[in-house]
């Protein structure tokens, strides 16, 4: 991002920030303290980004950044996976509390946490779960600007492979105003024309969102 696009993007962030800041002191490092419904979905959620992961990669010696890492959910969840063997993992949030929980849960050497809403270091694949959901009070509009922005970076970061979800914009669950629900199709056509045109669009999971694998 340039440096005009960051300041605009941190203060856009910097309600979300404070809101899961709060949410992290009312329900603690759960699925509902980073606002998802329950465990279950997380866990499905992680699986699907993981068919990113190229077959050859499976057995570990990569590096992975999670931008939106939250208290660490995604770091325990593939922790003790093949993938992880010799592997680097680095975790980004706006959210000061979340990567301080993070870092006091989590010890192992592999995993790095850093308060940023952007990815700092170039990783093999990068992931992105529930981060582009909570716009508040931002337009339409100016909340897709930003995420393809945000997109951008972090793709320019990523030597293999992306994979990020986001809210359905044809769910019957659209009811939440401070939440942005993305129409896939405009998502497919903006990576395919602006990061790569091996794109892969997954639909098929029962949850009310979309995901998208971006391949070098």
């Amino acid at each position: 991002m340039k440096s005009d696009d960051i300041r605009e993007a941190a203060r856009r962030l910097a309600p979300i920030a404070v809101l899961y800041d709060f949410r992290l002191d009312q329900c603690g490092p759960t699925a509902r303290g980073v606002y998802w419904n329950n465990e279950a979905g997380q866990r499905l959620r992680f699986e699907v980004l993981l068919g990113v992961i190229d077959l050859k990669d499976d057995k570990g010696g990569i590096s992975l950044n999670d931008l939106g890492c939250g208290y660490g959910a995604f770091f325990d969840f593939i922790a003790s996976r093949p993938l992880m063997q010799d592997s680097r993992y680095f975790g980004y949030d706006i959210s000061e509390g979340m990567v301080r929980e993070a870092a006091r849960r989590i010890r192992d050497p592999r995993a790095q946490f850093g308060q940023s809403l952007m990815a700092t270091r170039e990783a093999d694949y990068s992931f992105v779960s529930g981060t582009y959901n909570m716009k508040l009070d931002e337009s339409d509009r100016d909340w897709a600007a930003y995420v393809e922005g945000s997109l951008r970076d972090l793709w320019s970061k990523t030597r293999k492979g992306l994979a990020f979800n986001m809210l359905c914009a044809t769910t019957k669950k659209r009811k939440e105003h401070d939440l942005y629900y993305a129409d896939w199709q405009e998502f497919h056509a903006f990576c395919v024309k602006e990061l790569s045109p091996n794109v892969t669009v997954l639909r098929d999971y029962p949850l009310a969102e979309w995901t998208i694998y971006v391949h070098r």
